[in-house]
């Protein structure tokens, strides 16, 4: 047995509600190709690249939640695939034994030069966010995209046989909910999976009243339920989503990421790093530890970002708190958050 294995045995990570993680979602830009409407501003303003964790203090990090149990690193952004060097980051991940699965969420737009290069660093599962297969809405949802370039992605990825590849479609009432019959079409027509999504309220949205375009994952499972005969899934995966099995179609599952109607935090096992370094022990709260600090003031020194990482696990909250309704937002948008 390595000592890395040895670690993983004698140091897991549990939060003061018996929650163990396992699961880090690792952003290494808030930077973006698109300007989704539900995910920033259209002038956003970026953090200054110098205040970003490089690479290989990515690279540390990951290590340092891998020495202290997490088996799962999903890496986010903004686009991830924007990032210089990226691939640098996914070959040493993917190196690691003692790390089980390496995902990807991305908006497509990088995949056809990508993929190939990602499946062989060792990424197991790929998420691709796509709202809608319509090419003029696609352009307004995204507000710069073409459709064509995320479909060609998602073409590239099937093509390399990842473990899984899972579309996020976020639905909003009146932009798109009218499509979630088609894009369930279109993942049972490739053997895909698809998973819904309710907007998270985060940061100021002046684009769209998220009270009025709330669409939950009741009301689409129902819509569905007039088309499909909906049954149970076994199906498990490291974050929150609840999955469902489309009777005869065994090779698609529908999933559902249900912030405010189902709520998942009593199941908690991630935490989420940004790309400037801070590890937020919580989506939708801003408990968090400036690990970025810590490693800069001990260069070389893993001992101290690991006790940072244990004691973290002290002010980790029970949950968030998502309320459609409330005056109180999160000026943190999703970019800045990790996907």
């Amino acid at each position: 047995m390595s000592d890395s294995t040895q670690a993983v045995k004698e140091n897991q990570l549990v939060d003061r509600f018996g929650r163990t993680i396992n699961y880090v979602r690792l952003s290494v830009t808030d930077r973006c190709d698109l300007r989704c409407v539900y995910c920033m501003p259209e002038n956003m303003t970026f953090v200054p690249r110098a205040q970003l964790l490089t690479l290989e203090e990515m690279e540390t990090v990951g290590r340092s939640f891998i020495a202290l149990g997490v088996d799962k690193i999903r890496i986010t952004g903004g686009e991830p695939l924007v990032r210089k060097n990226i691939l640098q980051l996914f070959n040493n991940l993917g190196a690691i034994d003692e790390l089980k699965d390496l995902t990807l969420t991305t908006n497509g737009t990088q995949l056809k030069k990508y993929a190939k290069q990602l499946k062989a660093a060792g990424v197991t599962r790929i998420n691709i966010s796509l709202d809608t297969l319509r090419a003029d809405r696609f352009h307004e949802m995204t507000r710069v995209g073409e459709l064509k370039r995320t479909l060609d992605g998602i073409d590239a990825a099937i093509a390399c046989d990842f473990g899984q590849i899972k579309l996020n479609s976020v639905v909003l009432k009146n932009y798109n909910h009218d499509e979630i019959l088609d894009l369930v079409k279109f993942v049972i027509d490739r053997g895909i999976d698809i998973s819904f999504i309710e907007e998270m309220p985060l940061g100021e949205n002046t684009h769209h009243d998220r009270a009025k375009t709330y669409y939950s994952s009741d009301e689409i499972l129902e819509d569905l339920r007039q088309h499909y005969e909906i049954l149970p899934s076994t199906m498990r995966t490291a974050g929150p989503t609840r999955y469902f099995q489309l009777g005869e179609h065994e090779n698609t599952r529908i999933g559902f990421i249900s912030p405010h109607s189902h709520n998942f935090c009593e199941s908690c096992n991630r935490v989420r790093v940004t790309a400037e370094g801070r590890l937020l022990l919580c989506l939708g709260q801003e408990h968090s530890v400036d690990l970025r600090h810590v490693i800069r003031a001990n260069p070389g020194d893993r001992t101290a970002l690991d006790q940072a990482i244990i004691k973290s696990m002290e002010i980790k909250p029970k949950g968030h708190d998502f309320n459609l309704n409330s005056q109180t937002i999160l000026l943190r948008h999703m970019n800045m958050t990790g996907g």
